[in-house]
C-alpha cells in the first residue's frame, strides 16, 4: 500500500534532484540534444514543470478524465527560451504550490477514480504516483544529458561524498 506522504516526500526529493539537474546544465547547453529525434534539455525541462502541474491541478479539480486539450489550458506559463535560474526556481516553486493542496486530501478522495490518457482507470493516489514516475523518467533523460556532457548529477555526487 503507497502512503501518501511517503509519496509526497519521496517526490519532493525527486524535483529537488530535477531542479539540481537544471541548475548543474550550463546555460549554453540548455538547447544540448544527443540526437535530433529527442527533446532538448530544456524542453525535458519545460515538460516535466508544465506537465506535473497541469496533472496534478486536474487531480485537485477532480476531474474524471485526462483531456489534452484541457491538460494544455492548465500549462503554467513557461517561455520556451526560459534559462537554468528561471526553470528551476519554477520547478521548486510550483511544486511547492502544490504540495499542502494534495497532502490534505483525504484517503476518501485518492481513492476516487481518473482515466487516464491510455484509457486506463486508476485511483486519484495512483495517478499522483504515475505523475513522479513521469518526472523520474524525464529526470534519468537530464541526468544523461549532464553525463554526456561531463557533469555529474546530484543523486551520483551525493553518493560519492557518502563514501
Amino acid at each position: 500500500m503507497v502512503r501518501l506522504d511517503a509519496l509526497l516526500d519521496s517526490w519532493k526529493t525527486v524535483r529537488q534532484d530535477t531542479a539540481q539537474a537544471v541548475e548543474d546544465m550550463p546555460e549554453a547547453e540548455l538547447d544540448f540534444r544527443p540526437v535530433p529525434e529527442v527533446m532538448t534539455f530544456r524542453e525535458i525541462a519545460r515538460h516535466i514543470l508544465a506537465s506535473s502541474y497541469a496533472l496534478t491541478g486536474m487531480v485537485l479539480d477532480g476531474v474524471e478524465k485526462v483531456d489534452r486539450q484541457e491538460l494544455m489550458k492548465r500549462f503554467p506559463p513557461v517561455p520556451a527560451d526560459a534559462g537554468k535560474a528561471f526553470l528551476a526556481s519554477q520547478l521548486l516553486a510550483r511544486f511547492d504550490e502544490r504540495l499542502p493542496a494534495l497532502a490534505a486530501q483525504s484517503p476518501e478522495f485518492y481513492a476516487g477514480m481518473i482515466t487516464r490518457f491510455d484509457g486506463q482507470q486508476v485511483t486519484r493516489l495512483e495517478m499522483i504516483q504515475t505523475v513522479k514516475e513521469h518526472e523520474l523518467t524525464h529526470r534519468a533523460q537530464l541526468f544523461l544529458y549532464l553525463r554526456l556532457k561531463g557533469i555529474v548529477p546530484a543523486t551520483t555526487r551525493r553518493r560519492q561524498a557518502a563514501k
